[in-house]
């Protein structure tokens, strides 16, 4: 704890190096950039994928309402139900070949359903089949995939890294889901899932073209049994003073959130009397919002500090939620809320990037995957308590006084930066370096950030 303490010290006092050598860029890596190419193009084939599936239920097999939540449920459940066994997988085995092999295998488990419909043998418990193993890949590739970004860089670049990472997946979002919509509309939704398994077959060839020199070191001998992995793994989380409120941070955040958006869409076309294309709007603005947060996260983070990124953009959530509570039907309304939701997701982005990036450079090598999934683990409990939740207070008190209640509930993240020592932090551990043009002299021991 006391080496903590003192890197804590140096992430807090230490000056924001300075040089007149150029400095690192992800230009000229060639593994980040095959990484990135990989990822991206199966995230927007993804997203082909949840569009194309509610359609197959809804319009080939004329799927009930029930169905159709039981197949959402069934694509969602694997991200609580398998994140930690995960975490565990991704710290003991090579995450090259992991993000390989289940880019494979999910790219033959998309292609069942067309074969199937083309075979005239689809059916509701095989699109339900499709949804848990393909939801059940994706949990364990994004195991390996997001912990393994520390391997394939510099230290100092890992922020880069992550924030085009969040880039791809913003634009994956939205022009996906785009996309999506358009390839169902010419090509069907049943063969234009064949696109979704190119994607990943793509994705699993840049995974291959990946070098593992620094990334696949494991040590030697017999593995703990899985529940003590997994208890390391969480125990790292609750106990060191840095990772816990961020963590907890998130965890909060993703309760409040789900709470709202259990009911904004509800809420935007019924009770406000917004149309479909309003929405799309409002929608569209936070894939632009996304875009432009991950795009200005470095940025933020060289200007404010990780801490201070971190709490202006929690501290935005609830500021920009205010337009929501207050709008009435209206042109001037539907601005307000296409402006708030640009502006939360530019904040909430920012932060999200900041703090994968932040609990990354605290993490030991051998705990990474674990430490991701732990946290992937509380999310992803914390949105099904929020659904829960919201229904809750909505049969209670009415879908206003959840809005309310999910509002609140953002400020809880904020209070917990503020009183944590995250929100002291003025440079991203792996960036403070000695300043060149003023040398110093040499220091016994000095404190290094791992």
């Amino acid at each position: 704890m006391a080496g903590r303490i003192e890197d804590y010290a140096a992430c807090v006092d230490a000056p924001v190096a300075s040089s007149s050598a150029p400095a690192p860029s992800l230009g000229g890596h060639r593994n980040f950039q095959a990484y990135w190419l990989g990822e991206a193009t199966a995230m927007a084939g993804s997203s082909v994928s949840a569009v194309a599936l509610p359609v197959i239920a809804a319009m080939e097999l004329d799927a009930t309402p029930g169905q159709v939540s039981m197949l959402a449920s069934a694509a969602m459940a694997p991200w609580f139900l398998l994140a930690l066994p995960s975490g565990v997988a991704g710290d003991r085995c090579s995450k090259k070949r992991l993000m390989v092999a289940t880019d494979l295998a999910a790219a033959a488990v998309v292609a069942v359903v067309p074969v199937c419909w083309a075979a005239g043998t689809l059916s509701m418990p095989v699109l339900y089949c499709v949804a848990v193993l393909l939801g059940s890949l994706t949990v364990l590739h994004q195991a390996a995939a997001i912990a393994i970004v520390p391997e394939l860089v510099e230290p100092e670049l890992v922020p880069d890294a992550n924030a085009r990472v969040m880039a791809a997946v913003a634009v994956a979002g939205s022009a996906g889901t785009s996309i999506g919509t358009a390839a169902v509309s010419l090509l069907g939704a049943a063969r234009c899932l064949l696109l979704n398994s190119a994607s990943y077959l793509i994705s699993a060839w840049c995974a291959s073209r990946i070098s593992t020199v620094h990334a696949d070191r494991h040590p030697a001998g017999p593995h703990p049994k899985m529940i003590m992995s997994i208890r390391e793994g969480m125990a790292h989380v609750l106990r060191d003073p840095l990772q816990r409120p961020l963590v907890l941070t998130m965890v909060y955040h993703a309760f409040g959130e789900g709470i709202v958006t259990t009911y904004f869409a509800y809420y935007l076309l019924t009770e406000l009397d917004f149309s479909n294309a309003d929405l799309g709007l409002v929608l569209g603005a936070v894939g632009v919002g996304s875009l432009a947060g991950a795009l200005a996260a470095g940025r933020l983070v060289h200007r404010l500090g990780p801490g201070g990124v971190l709490l202006v953009g929690f501290a935005a959530y609830p500021t920009c939620g205010i337009p929501l509570l207050l709008a009435r039907s209206g042109h001037g309304w539907l601005i307000a809320l296409v402006a708030a939701s640009a502006v939360k997701a530019v904040a909430v982005t920012a932060a999200a990037s900041t703090q994968r990036s932040l609990r990354q450079q605290l993490c030991p090598p051998h705990l990474q995957s674990r430490v991701q999934q732990s946290s992937v683990w509380l999310v992803a409990g914390a949105r099904l308590l929020a659904t829960a939740a919201a229904g809750a207070v909505a049969a209670a008190a009415g879908v206003w006084a959840a809005l309310l209640t999910g509002t609140v509930l953002f400020l809880g993240p904020v209070a917990l930066l503020w009183v944590s020592p995250v929100r002291h932090l003025k440079v991203m551990p792996g960036t403070i370096t000695a300043v060149p043009d003023q040398p110093r002299p040499p220091e016994k021991g000095g404190n290094r950030v791992h």
